[in-house]
């Protein structure tokens, strides 16, 4: 996923995206420790893609912050 993607994304499209690659994370996880994925990259690029979801939810909410301190 890229960032522009993500930026075009409402806050609760972040957090049910957030849910689902967490989810998903977490059966690839299980189904690679059971037997070999044919791509185990995919768990990393998961990873990545939760980080940049997360990374744009936080600077959303301080953004909201500051403008209300404002």
């Amino acid at each position: 996923m890229k960032y522009s993607d993500i930026k075009e994304l409402s806050n609760e499209e972040i957090v049910a995206r957030i849910k689902e690659e967490k989810t998903s994370i977490s059966k690839v996880k299980f189904a690679h420790a059971v037997s070999a994925i044919e791509n185990p990259s995919r768990i990393y690029k998961s990873r990545k893609d939760v980080a940049r979801l997360n990374t744009e939810l936080t600077k959303r909410n301080a953004q909201l912050a500051s403008e209300n301190n404002a």
